[in-house]
């Protein structure tokens, strides 16, 4: 029976790409200075609602539990990082740097790039207001993109700034409860006909189309641009104001990055929500993040040649040439383990020699222990499964044959 729609199946080889992408998902988060931090996969489905309205509700796995409360399976982290953060944030210097790897769900149709379920990356500075703040995260996020062997060749960060236009709407005194349409106007423009978005936008038409098309001055844009440049990644950018992210939390720089053959939904994106945490928790602090599934990621590192390796490798395998020294190799296995070798044995009694170096070779072994008659007197034969090369060591040796 395969999975459900939208699921997905770790078997070892998958479970191994995937640990992967998340140990370099920790390494450049670290680097950084971010701190790893997680909470419940099941919350209050008020707090979904709270941030995106009741309508969310049925884009989410939710329902009621045995204690009569209304719960969904988290399908995003920032509700709840929100709430935590409003519940102990004077425990804690800022700016708060945090980062996690949650698994996320989501009840919607799967289709290239997302399913029902995936993993996370999530990057949030909170309690800092400055630009700097803004471009810190868009370099974590390059960074954690050129982790992988991508370049500029390959992804683009495209910057907007939501900001720029809430003042162009206040600016040409548009209501409050029509900017969500504008904005989707925006956000779909490059997917819809010219003629479609015009009627969308009404009397703005010709000048949110001319600044699509053109571009426009943004200080803040200059801030963030200087600062990415100065870290060495002028290649990786470029301002487009079609972005201005779906989410209507976001308050000022808002960002996504592409492909550049544009073959891929995004791959990320972000920006800043100053009033999220307020609204959510009552505590005023500015705040910015980003998210990064691992879905389109691996398909796109699956299609550059740069997936991560996947095999399972060892450093010993003990082949149990001679069932007499059984107990001996046994303990020599659990000296091996016990300095952090990582070793396997056949367990099966009786297995032939050569059926065991097969599967020392099958499972990646970099070298091969023959355990014979030798080993009681604590000698061992140790066989390089590469060059094929065997020599008698002393077992005291063994320990430090394998750096």
């Amino acid at each position: 029976m395969p999975p459900l729609t939208g699921f997905r199946d770790f078997y070892p080889e998958e479970c191994a790409g995937r640990n992967a992408i998340f140990s370099v998902w920790r390494s450049v988060a670290t680097r950084y200075g971010f701190v790893e931090y997680d909470g419940p996969p099941l919350e209050s489905l008020e707090l979904y609602q709270k941030k995106s309205g009741a309508e969310i509700a049925s884009q989410l796995y939710n329902f009621t539990d045995k204690g009569e409360r209304h719960v969904a399976l988290r399908p995003e982290l920032t509700p709840t990082l929100a709430r935590m953060v409003a519940e102990r944030h004077r425990d804690f210097k800022k700016p708060l740097k945090w980062f996690a790897i949650p698994q996320v769900f989501r009840y919607e149709r799967p289709q290239k790039g997302r399913l029902r379920e995936h993993y996370q990356l999530n990057c949030d500075i909170l309690g800092e207001p400055s630009l700097e703040a803004d471009a810190e995260n868009i370099a974590l996020a390059i960074d954690v993109l050129r982790a992988f062997g991508l370049t500029s060749d390959d992804f683009v960060i495209r910057l907007s700034d939501r900001q720029f236009w809430v003042d162009l709407l206040i600016a040409r005194n548009v209501p409050q409860e029509k900017w969500y349409d504008f904005f989707q106007a925006i956000d779909k423009s490059e997917r819809e006909p010219e003629e479609k978005t015009r009627e969308k936008l009404g009397p703005l038409a010709d000048e949110v189309l001319g600044i699509l098309a053109n571009g426009a001055e943004s200080a803040r844009l200059d801030a963030v641009e200087r600062s990415l440049t100065v870290r060495g990644f002028g290649a990786c950018y470029k301002r487009d104001f079609t972005i201005v992210r779906g989410l209507a939390y976001y308050t000022g720089i808002v960002w996504e990055a592409f492909d550049r053959t544009g073959q891929f939904r995004a791959i990320c994106g972000g920006g800043r929500y100053d009033d999220l945490l307020k609204n959510l928790g009552g505590v005023d602090m500015p705040a910015l993040g980003f998210g990064m599934g691992d879905v389109v990621l691996g398909e796109l590192l699956k299609a550059r040649g740069k997936a991560p390796a996947t095999a399972q490798t060892l450093d010993y395998f003990v082949a149990i040439a001679d069932e007499t020294v059984r107990e001996n190799a046994m303990e020599l296995v659990q000296k091996l383990r016990d300095a952090g070798k990582r070793t396997d044995f056949a367990i099966a009694i009786g297995t032939k020699l050569g059926k065991q170096l097969e599967t020392a070779s099958a499972r990646g072994a970099r070298h091969a222990i023959v355990a014979d008659a030798k080993l009681k007197s604590g000698e061992a034969e140790l066989k390089d499964l590469q060059t094929r090369e065997q020599r008698t060591v002393p077992v005291a040796s063994l320990l430090g044959v394998v750096a």
